[in-house]
């Protein structure tokens, strides 16, 4: 069974950064996609940033870095220049796969999913 563990986030000011980390394990098969995920009040979750299973890596929000290890067991996400409207919850999830995995933009796609871990940005 695939554990998923977020870590960082908090509250900042508008303008500020915040870095979240993603790490996962008891991986079954050689390949997985990673992502992150936010879910706003009222709002079905959306995805933030993917991660294939070949290292592509592709973000919502050009502030947004996201970063992976070479074990590809951990995931950054570093947040520039936040605003308000980035306040949510941000879900890390994987997919475990023996085969390749392009990291969709759908949560549907993702088999694993962390607890989610608070982002607020005050104005």
């Amino acid at each position: 069974q695939v554990q998923v563990m977020e870590s960082g986030g908090g509250a900042v000011q508008a303008g500020g950064s915040l870095r979240l980390s993603c790490a996962a394990s008891g991986f079954e098969y050689g390949n997985r996609c990673m992502a992150w995920f936010r879910r706003t009040l009222g709002k079905n979750r959306e995805w933030v940033a993917t991660v294939s299973s070949e290292g592509t890596v592709d973000v919502r929000e050009g502030r947004f870095t996201a970063s992976q290890d070479d074990a590809k067991v951990t995931l950054s996400l570093q947040m520039n220049r936040l605003k308000p409207e980035d306040t949510a919850v941000y879900f890390c999830a994987v997919r475990d796969t023996p085969r390749y995995c392009v990291g969709g933009h759908g949560d549907w796609q993702y088999d694993y999913w962390g607890q989610g871990i608070q982002v607020t940005v005050s104005s």
